[in-house]
């Protein structure tokens, strides 16, 4: 089950969407981080059940951010949010061990479609 929720992107704007996007009605503790190295040490000290993690940032891009996280914790879920859906882009995070892939900017329907997969796999583990 889906308690904590880690957002991991240098635009506070695009933070917002995204908690706009979630649903209300479930309860989620929500945290957050401005960059990759920022999201490391948050899902170590808050340790998410999932983390939504944009791939163009600074200091840390989430790209690494992903890698060192998965050698951290094999079962992270980890889903990237990004505008970027190049090919290459989008096999090199699944690759890295992304769960999915969110297109920013997000809609209500496409984040609760991947908060149920997210759910689904969870429970099943």
């Amino acid at each position: 089950m889906i308690k904590k929720i880690l957002i991991v992107d240098d635009s506070p704007i695009a933070r917002k969407i995204m908690k706009t996007c979630l649903p209300k009605d479930r309860g989620y503790e929500i945290s957050e981080a401005t960059n990759g190295q920022e999201g490391i040490d948050k899902y170590l000290s808050v340790k998410p059940d999932l983390t939504f993690m944009d791939l163009t940032m600074p200091k840390l891009d989430g790209y690494k951010a992903t890698e060192e996280i998965k050698k951290i914790d094999k079962n992270a879920m980890i889903v990237a949010a990004t505008a970027d859906i190049q090919p290459k882009s989008l096999e090199r995070i699944m690759a890295l061990g992304a769960f999915t892939v969110l297109k920013k900017p997000p809609r209500k329907s496409s984040l609760e479609e991947i908060l149920d997969k997210v759910e689904k796999q969870l429970t099943e583990k």
